[in-house]
């Protein structure tokens, strides 16, 4: 798939959470096929390493940074390193979730609390850490992950949708919020991405042909499509969009 180039991403310094497989590894790597100064987050070192290692000859390689985003201490930590390292954030893509499936009688108080925590609250608090330094740059792009599963409630899900139904709702506050200092906010809504989680989910014959039947384009959606819409939303040439939600699912919902 031949992708634009963006000359306003040259250069720009990018936080990218969850960004060691998946969706998230494509959002790297098509930063740094940008020319962007590129800083992912994880908890899973394997994954990620091996990523940072593979894109270690571009101009700008990205740089991994082991973060547990459910320990706010580490959050606020691993923010203070990347902005004494780079002077500041332009793009913050908000993209680390787990989609971990549960029936309403298997959730308890603590499942909860892990849950939003792990799916929702540290949006709020990376934005709260970037937003001093693009407010100081004139502004800068924050992209948050949604997702479809919530638009069609899907089953076994209810945490995790009502977690991304707020990140709906963050983003129109955040994007009123932070549009007086130029600091735009969108969230990007993927279908069912054809990534190696989702492959085990979806594994069935049966399953897949049912989400097909359903998308009107009759084409598996891949993480490289999420990843040209948040370019574009990065970049300046979006940058007359703000506090509104980009499907990506092949018009799936």
């Amino acid at each position: 798939m031949s992708t634009a180039i963006y000359p306003s991403l040259s250069g720009k310094r990018v936080v990218v959470t969850g960004g060691g497989s998946g969706i998230g590894a494509a959002l790297v790597e098509a930063f740094v096929r940008q020319d962007a100064q590129v800083f992912f987050l994880d908890i899973c070192d394997d994954e990620a390493q091996a990523l940072a290692v593979r894109l270690a000859g571009a101009r700008h390689a990205p740089r991994f940074l082991h973060c547990d985003l459910t320990d706010l201490d580490q959050v606020g930590a691993t923010f203070a390193q990347i902005l004494a390292t780079s002077g500041g954030v332009d793009v913050l893509v908000n993209n680390a979730a787990n989609d971990d499936r549960h029936t309403l009688a298997e959730i308890t108080p603590a499942y909860w609390d892990r849950r939003i925590a792990v799916n929702l609250r540290h949006l709020l608090f990376c934005s709260q850490a970037v937003v001093p330094s693009m407010r100081s740059a004139g502004g800068g792009s924050i992209v948050n992950m949604g997702s479809v599963s919530w638009h069609l409630a899907l089953p076994d899900l209810v945490i995790y949708e009502t977690a991304k139904g707020g990140i709906e709702a963050m983003t129109r506050a955040l994007a009123r919020d932070l549009g007086g200092d130029r600091i735009r906010v969108n969230c990007v809504v993927p279908g069912g991405i054809r990534t190696p989680r989702q492959a085990r989910l979806w594994h069935h014959p049966d399953e897949e042909a049912r989400m097909l039947a359903a998308q009107c384009l009759k084409e598996r959606v891949d993480p490289e499509h999420v990843a040209a819409m948040v370019l574009f939303l990065a970049s300046d040439d979006g940058r007359m969009c703000t506090a509104h939600n980009y499907f990506v699912d092949a018009g799936w919902r």
